[in-house]
């Protein structure tokens, strides 16, 4: 009787144990169905009018520089709702005739110049023509664009002088800039409440481009750190205010996947983006959930709809990195992969640059290149989890059993932020 009892006492301490340590779902449809069903957004249509008024100027006189720079920004602005890349080439071709007729306040449109350059990962370029505005006028804008382009082009210490000279705890421009700053730094905490306190200055000034921009960077250092419920929970607050913003559903579609392991719903969201949005990267995306799935065919189509994506060549540089994964990891194709990886340092020398060509060496078989590579540019100099497995794939290959299971621990704890197939690569090291 007492043996029975300690039986029933034991099982019963099973199943709560395992009702405790199940994980609870975090998305729920309801919550952003509504955003995913709705038809061409406002900030799309109001975009658009707004374009038209510009344009309109633009026409009545080839020399209006207030229209060119304003329709230049409602290019940007269409680029981020619609990631159209010829939205982003147009308003490059406004912003750099704008810098060449103007005659005063210069800077300001070299700044912007800069920045689009930024966002077509033409960072040499960027730094050169921001450099220009800060000659004109070194005032704190234009250190924070070099800031920008400083970490973009590893530059470190250089980043962190133009970040000591803008230093202002209460400026939401410098406190973003810090984040990232931590973030590169691998502190997490300081990043969040950085973030944090900028979220607050941009809900108090009720300016809608800030907000968005804190809450979908919150959300995804909250997911960085495994505070599921909270990203989620300001994806959510961007689509309140932006309900065409692709980066937060495609988020939500990450949480949905690789959290919630729900792979259907993931692919339901993905979709519904592709609609109105159309980033080459989002099928890749789209690749990787179907081959979770086990989905050959589907991973296959999906992977050709982003290389015919990527021929056009207004994309120039922006996708380096993605096809030179593709040439390496699914056609086996290293020289060309390599040849890119080669092309990405040239172009962009950080750590993530120089892992990139690590890993397709050790893919390759080169492991004592791969090797020399990861431990002088890449090891102890970022904290970025697709970095640490690389490193310790090729500590692997180079029969360094030790130094991987060292960082095996610290990698089983970005399972959620690699995603459910990379934690297989994982429990295989």
């Amino acid at each position: 009787m007492k043996i029975k009892n300690l039986i029933y006492v034991l099982m019963i301490g099973l199943i709560i144990t395992s009702c405790d340590t199940k994980k609870s779902t975090i998305i729920n449809p309801k919550d952003y169905n509504v955003y995913l069903n709705s038809k061409e957004s406002t900030s799309l249509q109001n975009s658009k009018l707004r374009l038209q008024f510009w344009n309109k100027k633009i026409k009545e006189d080839s020399l209006q520089i207030m229209a060119m720079a304003n329709a230049a920004q409602v290019y940007a602005s269409l680029f981020r709702i619609n990631g159209d890349i010829t939205n982003l080439k147009l308003a490059e071709q406004l912003l750099a005739k704008s810098v060449d007729v103007a005659a005063i306040k210069k800077e300001g449109y070299l700044l912007a110049l800069a920045q689009n350059y930024i966002s077509q990962h033409r960072f040499k370029e960027a730094k050169n023509v921001a450099f220009g505005a800060y000659v004109l006028n070194p005032n704190a804008s234009s250190k924070m664009v070099l800031f920008d382009v400083s970490m973009e082009l590893g530059e470190y210490q250089k980043a962190q002088e133009y970040l000591t000279e803008i230093a202002d705890q209460n400026d939401y421009n410098f406190l973003i800039r810090l984040a990232k700053w931590n973030d590169y730094k691998g502190n997490l905490d300081a990043t969040i409440r950085n973030m944090e306190k900028a979220k607050i200055i941009a809900e108090q000034s009720k300016k809608v481009g800030l907000m968005l921009w804190s809450y979908t960077n919150l959300a995804d250092y909250y997911g960085h750190a495994g505070r599921i419920q909270d990203s989620y929970k300001h994806y959510l607050k961007a689509l309140e205010l932006d309900p065409s913003n692709a980066y937060a559903k495609k988020g939500i579609a990450w949480i949905a996947y690789s959290y919630d392991k729900n792979s259907e719903e993931a692919l339901k969201i993905i979709n519904k983006v592709l609609r109105t949005y159309r980033s080459p990267d989002y099928f890749l995306l789209k690749a990787e959930i179907v081959e979770f799935q086990n989905n050959k065919k589907e991973k296959k189509k999906n992977i050709e709809d982003y290389l015919n994506a990527v021929k056009d060549q207004r994309y120039g540089e922006m996708y380096n990195v993605h096809n030179a994964l593709l040439l390496a990891e699914e056609y086996q194709e290293y020289d060309k992969a390599l040849q890119l990886a080669q092309k990405e340092i040239d172009n962009r020398p950080t750590p993530q640059s120089y892992d990139l060509k690590a890993y397709i060496l050790n893919l390759k078989g080169a492991y004592k290149e791969a090797l020399h590579i990861a431990n002088t540019y890449v090891v102890d100099q970022t904290f970025e989890p697709t970095a640490n497995l690389h490193i310790a794939q090729i500590f692997k290959s180079n029969k360094l059993g030790q130094k991987v299971s060292n960082l095996k621990e610290e990698l089983l704890e970005s399972a959620y932020e690699l995603g459910p197939i990379t934690y297989q690569e994982i429990q295989n090291l």
